[in-house]
């Protein structure tokens, strides 16, 4: 398909490509970690971060996207009362001890999950999903293959280790990168304790399993993790002057080494990058003529916002932007990828980003292209 390549403006900020420091700097005790920025994708700091390891209850995170999707698309509400199942409420390891036929909210059971990490109420949740966990399962591997995550296998929606069930630090951390897309289930992960079935005599208390949400300002999750197997875990994710990071760690040797070498991995990240956004959402790129669509000009759009890294110690650059649009015919829309945006460094891409259409873009009827014709005619735009 043809391109066509519109302009190159310059930019003067500060930035520059963050290269990952690939040695065992900052969670020496662990077996795996890494350090991204949520925005970007960028890997600040990784080590041995494509072994395939227990994820414990890390595991959760995929099952709390596909839930959350579940959420947005309809499938389940929050409100929703789920009637607990046998195969539920006989989860062993962390559990908010639901019993069979028990009812429950989604709500509650979201807290249950992201709070106190109960195996039960994920199960619960995803049968209600899926129909069964196995198809759950299915569902997350499936989603795993479309993030393109190489290092993972799932054999099930908690985590209690089980023969070929595996993850990885890089892998778990963009799970979390597509998780917090999802702002909702920060508002789960960010709460420190809470209780269950208040008024009943089965009441409940919930804790946080991330002790860093109560005791480092900024962090708002996300999901810890343990089994024999495993060791401890933990992905965290941190937001402060506009930036997020996230940091997984792998196999750690207990709870105070693992919160500690993490909020360490933070303080990092946040010391060394800065973040600039070099165009929004709805920054207009150029404002283009389609074939065959009701309006005259057509505004081009990034589908995210356009943000670049860069080192605090380090002066400014000066980066350029250039774009590539499709020849693309009515109808169009928004979300429909029409092109790509090109933030560069000299020769060198720091960071692409999809381009769409600021609007749904609808086609002409038979009608309504003749009177363009005809317009164009008039006004000199068609020649004979």
């Amino acid at each position: 398909m043809k391109k066509i390549l519109i302009l190159l403006i310059a930019l003067t900020i500060s930035i520059i490509r963050v290269k990952a420091i690939d040695d065992n700097m900052l969670a020496k005790s662990a077996k795996s970690s890494i350090l991204i920025e949520e925005s970007t994708g960028e890997i600040l700091y990784e080590f041995n971060s494509h072994e395939k390891l227990e994820p414990a209850s890390m595991t959760k995170m995929m099952s709390l996207l596909l839930i959350m999707e579940a959420i947005e698309n309809k499938v389940i509400s929050l409100d929703q009362m789920i009637t607990v199942s046998s195969n539920a409420s006989s989860m062993g390891g962390s559990q908010i001890l639901l019993e069979t036929n028990e009812k429950m909210s989604v709500d509650d059971l979201l807290k249950g999950v992201t709070i106190a990490s109960g195996n039960d109420a994920v199960v619960a949740l995803a049968e209600a999903i899926a129909g069964t966990e196995d198809n759950f399962v299915k569902m997350m591997n499936d989603k795993a293959k479309e993030l393109n995550l190489k290092d993972t296998n799932f054999k099930n929606c908690h985590g209690l280790d089980e023969e070929g069930h595996y993850s990885s630090a890089h892998d778990m951390a963009y799970i979390a990168k597509e998780l917090v897309k999802h702002e909702k289930i920060l508002e789960y992960s960010s709460i420190y304790e809470t209780y269950l079935r208040e008024g009943t005599n089965k009441k409940i208390w919930l804790v946080n399993t991330n002790k860093l949400v109560r005791f480092k300002e900024g962090v708002d999750g996300l999901k810890t993790g343990y089994t024999e197997g495993a060791g401890f875990c933990l992905t965290a994710t941190m937001k402060r002057d506009g930036m997020r990071v996230i940091a997984t760690v792998m196999g750690e040797p207990d709870s105070t080494t693992r919160n500690s070498e993490v909020s360490s991995m933070l303080d990092y990240a946040f010391a060394q990058v800065g973040l600039k956004r070099v165009l929004s959402k709805d920054s207009v790129i150029k404002k283009i003529i389609i074939p065959k669509a009701k309006i005259d000009e057509v505004e081009i759009v990034p589908v995210k916002d356009v943000n670049i890294l860069y080192k605090k110690i380090e002066g400014e650059i000066t980066p350029t932007y250039e774009f590539k649009i499709d020849d693309i015919i009515a109808p169009v829309k928004k979300g429909d990828i029409i092109g790509k945006l090109y933030v560069m460094n000299n020769d060198e891409v720091i960071n692409e980003v999809d381009l769409t259409v600021k609007k749904d873009v609808e086609k002409c009827n038979i009608i309504e292209l003749y009177g363009k014709y005809l317009k164009n005619i008039f006004s000199g735009n068609i020649s004979f």
